[in-house]
């Protein structure tokens, strides 16, 4: 299964499976972050370690490490 931080710029995809401690669960949920969100990849920093998604009309900034846990399906 492909991951947030497998996705290229202006790919879409639709959360299918956060694998992430709960505190982090907590925070990427208070965001709008959930399983069956559909995101889509807007940026990535210069070496990759932070990620822009567009999460509806808002924009979030993950760190790479974040998006590893997050599992996804591509659209």
């Amino acid at each position: 299964m492909a991951t947030l931080a497998d996705l290229k710029v202006d790919e879409k995809a639709v959360v299918t499976k956060i694998d992430a401690e709960t505190e982090l669960k907590q925070r990427l949920a208070s965001l709008g972050l959930r399983k069956n969100s559909e995101i889509k990849i807007k940026a990535y920093s210069i070496n990759k370690s932070t990620i822009e998604v567009e999460l509806g009309t808002a924009m979030l900034a993950l760190r790479y490490q974040e998006a590893k846990t997050i599992e996804v399906k591509r659209i």
